[in-house]
């Protein structure tokens, strides 16, 4: 594959898959989930590969979820909502590699389910997290909702999801959304440091762990699948439709004269 909206890179047993659409704050297309796809496949299953490195191009964000340009009640691409999202969340976590976020901007909407998926996450103290769906007319009905409350509680997770506030960096850490906050200029140390004391473990012991791990939740895919298919029904109602309409015309939706 040819890719045009990501980079790939691999250097001493790490592969490091780079989200390069820094315009839209790199938000992804259809076209942007099937080269991260392949390019996790590509390095999950590289004997060569110990660790895998998934970041944004540039300082501003690490990813933003769903690019709205690309959402006209479905998605550019292929799938129940028209980005193969399920596939790739299920990816990060079926490679028998650690996975890595590096964020150093915004992770917010599908980019702060991105980060939550990865094993690890390792953030700038200038990072930012979010949740937007209710904001723009959707949600994450799997893995974005199910599976972050496991890893912030509850309560904490619908914060989240229905207030669609932000939070720093160190606020993320404090409740268990990042493993550690460094200055922004240490970031890529940072990831080093990790990296390389990873290649160091074993990496079939590390595989079975991360089986181990994934087995407790595993049920979520499940709930995920389902979630999509009443995701993409919502997708074609007009409530829906109008958090993508404000969203593009830079105004508060109004979603509510749309309630039946």
């Amino acid at each position: 594959m040819q890719y045009e909206d990501i980079l790939y890179d691999v250097t001493d047993g790490v592969a490091r898959i780079t989200i390069n659409r820094p315009h839209v704050l790199n938000a992804f297309r259809g076209k942007t989930c099937e080269e991260l796809i392949h390019a996790f496949n590509r390095a999950g299953w590289d004997k060569s590969i110990g660790v895998i490195v998934l970041t944004g191009a540039g300082d501003r964000a690490f990813c933003t979820g769903g690019d709205q340009s690309a959402h006209d009640g479905q998605y550019d691409g292929r799938g129940m909502i028209g980005l193969p999202i399920e596939e790739l969340q299920c990816i990060i976590r079926d490679v028998p590699k650690p996975v890595i976020a590096r964020v150093q901007g915004y992770a917010i909407g599908g980019g702060n389910v991105l980060a939550t998926l990865c094993d690890f996450t390792i953030a700038s103290e200038k990072a930012i997290f979010g949740q937007v769906g209710p904001k723009v007319g959707s949600v994450d009905p799997g893995f974005g909702t199910a599976y972050l409350a496991r890893v912030v509680g509850e309560k904490k997770a619908r914060e989240m999801w229905y207030l669609c506030r932000r939070y720093t960096a160190a606020e993320a850490f404090a409740m268990g959304l990042v493993n550690t906050v460094v200055p922004h200029e240490e970031l890529d140390n940072e990831v080093n440091r990790w990296c390389a004391e990873i290649l160091e473990r074993s990496p079939t012991a590390i595989a079975i762990a991360k089986r181990s791990f994934n087995a407790d939740t595993e049920n979520i895919r499940g709930i995920a699948a389902m979630g999509m298919q009443a995701l993409a029904m919502y997708y074609e109602t007009e409530e829906s439709k109008e958090g993508v309409r404000a969203f593009i015309e830079k105004r508060k939706p109004e979603f509510r004269k749309f309630v039946r």
